[in-house]
């Protein structure tokens, strides 16, 4: 894609910046004191800090909150706002509840089990241990109706330096099959939703 007239040439911008790790991904909680005990009673996550306002400092609204951070070991953290209402966040009307998640990493695979004997015990419904090749993973939902999976890396560095050799290409090749895709429907083709190139689980079959 090329830039618009206006915009400066990439190469008269300054480098992009050193991004070092995730800091916080953020999600609205129906109520702040039954998901500290989730996060922090049952995954052990330590609640580390606390913003409350009445107006939100990036856009200036009216909208009382109490913002809540998690602490994982790398220093990162989960978040939640409660805004008060006792209101949970709908879910998306056009994605499957699957496909948005957040994904914690532990070390081994007995540690995923240990978790799901854990979760389990607390009434709480796990998928897994599910074998991804490069990892292992289970997954659960938060009581705010968020999907989180905790992941066991199998994959060594040197594999996944191997993988990383092909991303770009695969990601190219799907692109171009996809701007088909979009030359056809909008041509007024029969187009169904578009398949990858290669299938990297064969063994997993449609219900």
């Amino acid at each position: 894609m090329s830039a618009s007239p206006s915009a400066p040439a990439l190469s008269a911008l300054p480098a992009p910046a050193a991004i070092h790790q995730l800091h916080h991904y953020a999600y609205r909680a129906k109520d702040a004191e039954e998901t500290r005990h989730f996060y922090e009673d049952i995954l052990g996550l330590p609640l580390y800090h606390i913003i409350q306002s009445d107006v939100v400092p990036s856009t200036g609204e009216y909208c009382p909150y109490t913002h809540f951070f998690f602490r994982l070991r790398d220093g990162s953290f989960i978040a939640f706002f409660d805004l008060g209402d006792d209101q949970a966040a709908l879910p998306s009307p056009n994605t499957p509840m699957w496909v948005n998640h957040i994904s914690f990493r532990v070390d081994s695979k007995d540690d995923l089990q240990a978790m799901k004997d854990r979760l389990q015990t607390h009434g709480i419904e796990v998928l897994g241990i599910t074998d991804h090749h490069i990892f292992d993973s289970i997954y659960f939902f938060d009581p705010n109706g968020v999907r989180l999976e905790l992941t066991a890396q199998r994959a060594d560095e040197f594999q996944m330096l191997q993988e990383s050799k092909t991303a770009h290409a695969r990601l190219n090749e799907w692109t171009a099959r996809k701007q088909q895709w979009r030359q056809d429907r909008a041509a007024g083709k029969a187009t169904p939703a578009l398949k990858p190139q290669q299938n990297d689980r064969p063994e997993f079959k449609a219900a």
